[in-house]
C-alpha cells in the first residue's frame, strides 16, 4: 500500500481552480474508488467546492433567477384577480417547486434529473394559455390541465431526446445566441423599472450604470474566490448606493408570518376542461423545446456531454413541475437561461452549487422574511448586472458558431434565418398573433422559433439528399476541423 500527498483536485486543469489551500491524503492503489472530491475530468459539473464557496455561488444563483421565479405567478395573480394574501401563497408555492426541480434536475431521482448544473422556475411560456383558461373555467381548471400536460411530457420525453443527434454546432449555436438576445429585454426592463413608456428614469439608469461599472472593475480587480462572487458583490453595492435615493424599501421585511407552510389544492380540486388540456399539452411542446435548447446551451457552457438518455432525464425533471407543482399551488416550469450566464461568467460548473441555490429557495419560501430581503434589490441594479449576465450567454452561441465550419456549405444560411426569424417576436411581440392561437403561443417565443427554423433549415441543407455519402463538417461532428465529435445516444 503506497500513500501520497496530493493537491485538491481543484488546483488541476483544465478546469479553474479554486484556489482553496487544501492538501489531501489518499491511497494511490489500482481499483480504490475515488474520493467525493474526485470527478471524472469530462464531467466538471460534478466538483464539489467546500460548503462555505458552494454557499456563497449559490446565493449568486437565486439572486439571478428571484425575478424570473416570481413573475410568471404574480403575472397569473394580477390576471385573476386574486387578494394579497393569495398572491403571496402562490409566490411562496412557486419558489418551493422552483427549489426541489432544481434539487431535482442537479442531483436526480432515478430517471428524473439530468444531474447537471441548472436552475429550474417557473415559465413565461404558458402564462397566456393559462389565463385565458383561468378567464374561462377557473385555476382549478389551469392545475388540472397542467397536471395532464406535465404527465404528457414526462411520457414523450424519451422521443424529444432522440432529436439530439440532429443538433449540431451550426443548430445549437444559433440557438444560444437567440437566447442570450431575447433576455436582454428582461434586463432592460428592469432597468426602466416597470416604466409604461419603457424609457428609465435618470435615478434607475445611473444604478443600473453603477452596478454594471462595479461588476465589471471587480471582475477584473478581485482575485480568485472573490472575482467569482463579482455578480454578487455588485449587487450588493449597488443596492448599497441605491438607499440614498430612496429605492429601498425595507418596510416589508418582517411583515406576515415569521414560517409559511404549502396548502395542497388550496383553489380546490383539479379539473380537467379537454379544450384546456389540449391547449396545455400544446404548450408542454414548446417547454420542452425550451428546455432542448436551454440544456444545450448548459452543456457547451460547462463543457460536459449530454446525450439522449441525459437529455430525457433533464425534460422529465422539467415536465415533473407540471405534473406536481399544480398539487402546491403552483404552474409549470421550466430551465432558467439567465443561471446559464452567470456560469459562463464565473466558471463555477458545479452541479452542487446550483443545488445549494435550491434549498435557499425552499428556505425562502418557508420564511417569508428571506424572500423580502432579496425582493427588495432594486430592478435597475438588477437590470444593471443582467445586461451582464445575459450578455454572457449570447457570448457563449457566438463562441460555439465560432467553430462552424462555413466553406462549400449552406450554414451561413441557416445561422443568418434563425437568427432572423428568433429575433421577431423580440422587436414585433404581436407579429405572429394572425396565425392561429395555438400556432402563435408557440411562436411568440424567439427560442422555438429560432430552434425549430434552425433545426429545420440544418435537415434540409445538411441532412436530406446525402444518405451513403459521408456527412459534412457539422451535421454529424462538432463543427470544430478537429476534435471528438458529441454524443448523440438516444
Amino acid at each position: 500500500m503506497i500513500w501520497v500527498l496530493q493537491r485538491s483536485p481543484f488546483r488541476g486543469a483544465p478546469h479553474r481552480s479554486w484556489k482553496v489551500p487544501h492538501v489531501k491524503l489518499f491511497r494511490a492503489e489500482r481499483g480504490v474508488p475515488p474520493t467525493p472530491r474526485e470527478h471524472d475530468p469530462e464531467r466538471p459539473e460534478d466538483e464539489r467546492p467546500p460548503a462555505h464557496l458552494m454557499a456563497l455561488y449559490g446565493f449568486q444563483h437565486v439572486l439571478a433567477l428571484y425575478a424570473g421565479v416570481i413573475a410568471p405567478p404574480l403575472v397569473m395573480a394580477t390576471a385573476v384577480g386574486l387578494d394579497t394574501d393569495e398572491t403571496a401563497l402562490i409566490l411562496s408555492a412557486a419558489l418551493l417547486v422552483s427549489g426541489l426541480a432544481t434539487l431535482l434536475q442537479t442531483l436526480g431521482v432515478w430517471r428524473f434529473g439530468a444531474r447537471v448544473p441548472m436552475v429550474v422556475g417557473a415559465s413565461f411560456t404558458p402564462v397566456t394559455a393559462m389565463t385565458a383558461i383561468a378567464d374561462q373555467s377557473g385555476l382549478p381548471a389551469v392545475f388540472g390541465a397542467s397536471m395532464v400536460a406535465g404527465l404528457f411530457g414526462i411520457l414523450v420525453a424519451p422521443f424529444v431526446s432522440t432529436l439530439l443527434r440532429f443538433f449540431p454546432p451550426v443548430v445549437t449555436g444559433s440557438v444560444i445566441t437567440v437566447i442570450g438576445i431575447t433576455l436582454i429585454p428582461v434586463a432592460v426592463g428592469w432597468i426602466a423599472d416597470e416604466d409604461p413608456s419603457g424609457a428609465p428614469t435618470g435615478t434607475g439608469l445611473g444604478l443600473a450604470a453603477a452596478t454594471l461599472a462595479i461588476t465589471l472593475v471587480l471582475t477584473k480587480v478581485l482575485p480568485g474566490v472573490w472575482n467569482r462572487a463579482s455578480i454578487l458583490l455588485g449587487l450588493v453595492l449597488g443596492t448599497l448606493l441605491a438607499v440614498p435615493f430612496g429605492r429601498v424599501d425595507l418596510s416589508t421585511v418582517g411583515e406576515g408570518p415569521a414560517v409559511s407552510f404549502a396548502e395542497p389544492f388550496h383553489f380546490g380540486l383539479p379539473e380537467f376542461p379537454v379544450a384546456a388540456v389540449m391547449t396545455m399539452c400544446i404548450v408542454m411542446v414548446a417547454i420542452m423545446a425550451e428546455g432542448v435548447a436551454d440544456i444545450l446551451a448548459m452543456s457547451k457552457v460547462v463543457g460536459t456531454r449530454v446525450d439522449g438518455r441525459r437529455m430525457a432525464d433533464g425534460l422529465r425533471a422539467d415536465a415533473s413541475t407540471a405534473l406536481l407543482g399544480p398539487v402546491l399551488n403552483s404552474f409549470p416550469g421550466s430551465t432558467f437561461s439567465q443561471n446559464i450566464g452567470l456560469i459562463a461568467l464565473n466558471k463555477v460548473k458545479s452541479r452542487y452549487v446550483v443545488a445549494v441555490s435550491g434549498l435557499f429557495l425552499i428556505l425562502m419560501s418557508l420564511f417569508p422574511a428571506l424572500s423580502q430581503v432579496v425582493a427588495m434589490i432594486p430592478s435597475p441594479v438588477l437590470g444593471g448586472a443582467g445586461l451582464v449576465l445575459f450578455g454572457s450567454v449570447a457570448a457563449a452561441g457566438v463562441q460555439t458558431l465560432a467553430q462552424v465550419d462555413y466553406e462549400g456549405n449552406h450554414n451561413m444560411i441557416v445561422v443568418a434565418v434563425s437568427l432572423g426569424l428568433g429575433i421577431v417576436s423580440i422587436v414585433s411581440p404581436g407579429f405572429f398573433e394572425v396565425l392561429p392561437e395555438e400556432i402563435a403561443m408557440l411562436l411568440a417565443s424567439g427560442i422555438v422559433t429560432a430552434a425549430a427554423s434552425a433545426l429545420v433549415l440544418n435537415l434540409f441543407f445538411n441532412v436530406l439528399g446525402r444518405a451513403g455519402r459521408p456527412a459534412p463538417e457539422n451535421v454529424e461532428g462538432t463543427g470544430r476541423k478537429s476534435g471528438p465529435a458529441p454524443s448523440t445516444d438516444g
